[in-house]
């Protein structure tokens, strides 16, 4: 069974609070019960030349699209996006219905 995922990409301004940044996405996503299930990271092994800038990934996964799509809308998910917008300097945003080829051991 597949998930429909949300994943974020991105590279974050200069000065920007990162642990108060995603303190707050981890309290945006534990309030909205239609995320399934959120995983971020940092990138600490790739070469800058393959990183392009981007630094931090956050994924979201969802039962099913309609749940992504309430997601979207959610007033908690609106008023984060005010807060997350300007630290970003650049993105790349995949939204997408997922194959599960092998589970998690």
């Amino acid at each position: 069974m597949g998930t429909f995922n949300h994943y974020v990409i991105v590279k974050l301004k200069d000065g920007v609070a990162v642990d108060e940044l995603i303190q707050g996405l981890e309290k945006m996503v534990s309030g909205i019960d239609h995320v399934k299930s959120f995983e971020w990271g940092k990138d600490i092994e790739s070469h800058d030349m393959l990183r392009q800038g981007f630094t931090h990934d956050f994924l979201m996964a969802f039962n099913r699209k309609e749940e992504f799509n309430a997601f979207q809308t959610h007033l908690t998910h609106l008023e984060f996006t005010r807060v997350f917008s300007p630290a970003i300097e650049k993105i790349v945003v995949l939204d997408f219905p997922s194959n599960l080829v092998k589970a998690p051991a």
